[in-house]
């Protein structure tokens, strides 16, 4: 198969708001819920010739913290590891959104 630039799904909030509960179920106060990155750095990776999308690894920092490393896909499915690389997002907590049914 190949990557078409359509992949995932929109779900709802409620959906949505579940699983992120589930999660936050598994981990102890303060540690990191979400991640943010800008609209410029993803533009960064999705503007890349060939990139059909964003794949999202879970990582562990050199500190011990959850990180996410984001990387640009081809449409053969492949990683875009000679292109731009993410990481050093900004971690919630502690910037966090305000309290909404994602996060609490």
């Amino acid at each position: 198969m190949a990557f078409n630039g359509d992949e995932g799904s929109v779900v709802t909030l409620a959906e949505a708001s579940g699983w992120t509960a589930n999660y936050r179920r598994t981990v102890r106060e303060g540690e990191i819920i979400a991640q943010f990155v800008g609209r410029e750095k993803l533009l960064e990776i999705l503007d890349q010739e060939g990139c059909m999308g964003i794949r999202l690894y879970y990582g562990i920092g050199d500190d011990g913290k959850k990180n996410i490393v984001a990387v640009g896909a081809a449409a053969d499915e492949n990683d875009m590891t000679e292109g731009v690389i993410l990481e050093r997002f900004l971690p919630c907590p502690p910037r966090c959104s305000g309290r909404n049914p994602l996060n609490s």
